[in-house]
């Protein structure tokens, strides 16, 4: 009887464990992680075009390089060489320059992976076909739908980016400071951040759904002494997984490809929480508030 129980206990402590990692949010199991990448149908080869590059998506392009890196399937010819000012403070801080044709060396390249992401999310130089501007998940409390193409949003703005959360090699993600986290390798280093103060600590026990439990996703920017770990589109969103974000702590519901536990529906502070895995002087932790559940 004894035995029985004890067995009963163990099945009722794996399965809790197995919940445990899915407390944010009810996770679609029927749903292709792609989502909205899916393409309406097409899949990967919406952007990853397995022959002939951009030709094999019937995409004219006098590009020599088209489809070279990442098999990427869309026209990149409008693109090449445009500086692009990112955020609203209405200085030319955050400047972008994309690579100029011909000039790709690596898919990994920080600036190419902005590169490609606008490919398909400018909607102004480069134009977009099957895509239909607006996201296909409603926005949660407010409702509607938001913008996809970041350069013809619709706003009718005069300097487009202006309004988009800046990336590139000036958008650095820091320690110490006001604003900081407690943590080593921010700024101008070649040293990967490290989460390894108080704040940042508690931070990260509150807050497991963070991308800090995983791989470091800041992007490196520049060349030898100059190289920063900034903010690249891929730190934010995993273009992969719509409604599922894994990390080593387990695997947290999402939406809008968020990287990290993302469900404002839940009425927790989950939402919040993943701006603060930048933002850290604007954290509860950081305040000493350790007590607000991010579920």
């Amino acid at each position: 009887m004894k035995k029985a129980m004890f067995a009963l206990l163990v099945v009722f402590a794996i399965t809790g464990l197995a919940t445990a990692q899915y407390v944010a949010g009810t996770i679609n199991n029927t749903a292709d992680v792609l989502g909205a990448h899916l393409g309406y149908g097409r899949g990967c080869v919406m952007c990853h075009a397995p022959h002939s590059g951009p030709a094999g998506n019937n995409v004219a392009t006098n590009d020599a390089q088209a489809g070279e890196y990442a098999l990427w399937g869309q026209d990149l010819t409008p693109l090449y060489g445009q500086s692009l000012t990112f955020s609203g403070d209405g200085k030319a801080t955050y400047v972008v320059t994309l690579p100029a044709k011909g000039a790709i060396t690596s898919a990994h390249d920080a600036n190419t992976i902005i590169l490609f992401c606008l490919s398909c999310h400018d909607g102004n130089l480069a134009k977009v076909g099957m895509m239909k501007g607006h996201t296909v998940e409603t926005l949660p409390v407010v409702g509607g739908n938001a913008p996809t193409l970041l350069g013809a949003d619709g706003t009718g703005s005069t300097n487009m980016y202006q309004n988009d959360h800046p990336v590139g090699g000036s958008a650095i993600v820091s320690c110490g400071g006001t604003y900081n986290w407690d943590c080593t390798g921010g700024g101008n280093t070649q040293t990967a951040i490290t989460m390894n103060g108080t704040a940042s600590s508690l931070f990260l026990t509150d807050y497991q759904g963070s991308f800090w439990n995983g791989s470091n996703p800041l992007a490196s920017f520049g060349g030898a002494a100059g190289t920063v770990n900034a903010v690249a589109c891929t730190t934010c969103h995993d273009q992969h997984s719509m409604t599922v974000y894994t990390n080593t702590k387990g695997s947290y519901a999402t939406s809008f490809f968020i990287r990290g536990n993302y469900v404002p529906t839940t009425g927790g502070n989950n939402a919040a929480q993943f701006c603060r895995n930048c933002h850290g002087g604007e954290s509860n932790e950081a305040h000493g508030v350790t007590g607000v559940g991010t579920y």
